[in-house]
């Protein structure tokens, strides 16, 4: 690295100067990133990629999507180890306290980075102030969904079954703190209707559970319940964003409804790194990952799930922010924050 200052120190003088510089910050790109007081150059051993839930959720998709198109442009090994609990808040805390070394990086999503918080005063990390970010991956809509036992196949139907029967109709979400209960929440807040608030441990056991019978509503990540809606063993009704998902053209969105008019909440996933991470380490990530949503198999696999993908421009840190205010105004409206 000391070389390369030296070489950076010269991009003043003479034009050879100039090309072998040019020559090590490509290498950076292809040959790994030589950090001051280590002898081997960043990453000399496998990454791994955490995930705070099940196999089989969206957060896990995206993670397994990264890891196998991300690994060989970074010449990696990367690994998806999924730590499942608290609606991700589990496995947030343990990278939040691993080492800032760049081989523990966190698959995040708005649960465990910005919802958990306003629901539980214990939760020990900040999501906006124990991380460092290296960058937004996508964003995506929730689904309200209906089991087939209850006959309900749109949203005027559902409103009118909830006002008939207050308290009586219950609701599944992927864990307290999770968006999915956020957006149920406002569901219920927007529409002037109760539902109990059933919470899972992740994704599966709920879509599981819906389908089978035992569950009447679920709000659920596209990427869960598309199999589920094609299969015409669950009912989508709405989706969460002001526009209609192009993976589900059929299925409105929630505020094309009278009295949802305004709802608007959806899902987001950024990478994550613990606080304290090298300003070199989380450029080379940040690079990699942006040239990794740009490649044409990840936006189909990613899309598909009905996913937006980011632009690699977004301000990460103010975005959380405003996400931040957004969540915690609802929580204190639907009393979520626990004692």
């Amino acid at each position: 690295m000391n070389d390369f200052l030296t070489s950076a120190d010269a991009l003043h003088g003479t034009s050879s100067s100039r090309r072998d510089v040019l020559r090590a910050l490509a290498a950076l790109g292809t040959a790994g990133l030589a950090l001051p007081g280590h002898a081997q150059a960043y990453p000399s051993k496998p990454i791994k990629l955490v995930v705070g839930y099940p196999a089989g959720g969206s957060v896990d998709l995206i993670g397994r999507v990264l890891a196998d198109a991300m690994a060989p442009r970074i010449k990696a090994t990367a690994v998806v180890d999924n730590q499942g609990g608290a609606a991700g808040a589990i496995a947030a805390q343990r990278v939040a306290t691993s080492a800032p070394d760049g081989y523990t990086l966190l698959v995040g999503s708005s649960n465990e980075l910005v919802g958990t918080r306003m629901v539980n005063p214990a939760q020990r990390y900040d999501g906006l102030k124990d991380f460092t970010p290296i960058g937004m991956m996508a964003t995506a809509p929730v689904v309200l969904t209906a089991a087939p036992h209850t006959g309900i196949k749109s949203i005027p139907e559902l409103l009118d079954l909830l006002r008939r029967n207050p308290g009586k109709y219950s609701y599944g979400s992927s864990g307290v703190g999770s968006t999915l209960h956020f957006a149920g929440e406002l569901f219920k807040q927007k529409a002037g209707v109760y539902m109990t608030h059933i919470p899972y441990r992740g994704v599966a056991p709920l879509t599981s559970d819906l389908a089978g019978g035992s569950l009447d509503f679920a709000v659920l990540s596209p990427s869960s319940a598309m199999p589920f809606i094609r299969s015409g063993r669950i009912t989508a009704l709405a989706v969460s964003s002001t526009q209609r998902l192009g993976s589900l053209p059929q299925v409105p969105a929630m505020t094309e409804f009278a009295p949802l008019k305004g709802y608007e909440l959806v899902g987001w996933y950024a990478l994550m790194a613990p606080k304290g991470l090298p300003a070199d380490v989380t450029a080379l990530l940040a690079s990699h990952l942006q040239a990794t949503l740009q490649d044409p198999a990840v936006r189909k696999k990613l899309e598909d799930a009905g996913m937006v993908l980011a632009t690699g421009r977004e301000d990460i840190g103010r975005f959380m922010a405003e996400e931040s205010g957004k969540y915690e105004k609802l929580a204190a409206f639907a009393k979520m924050r626990e004692s």
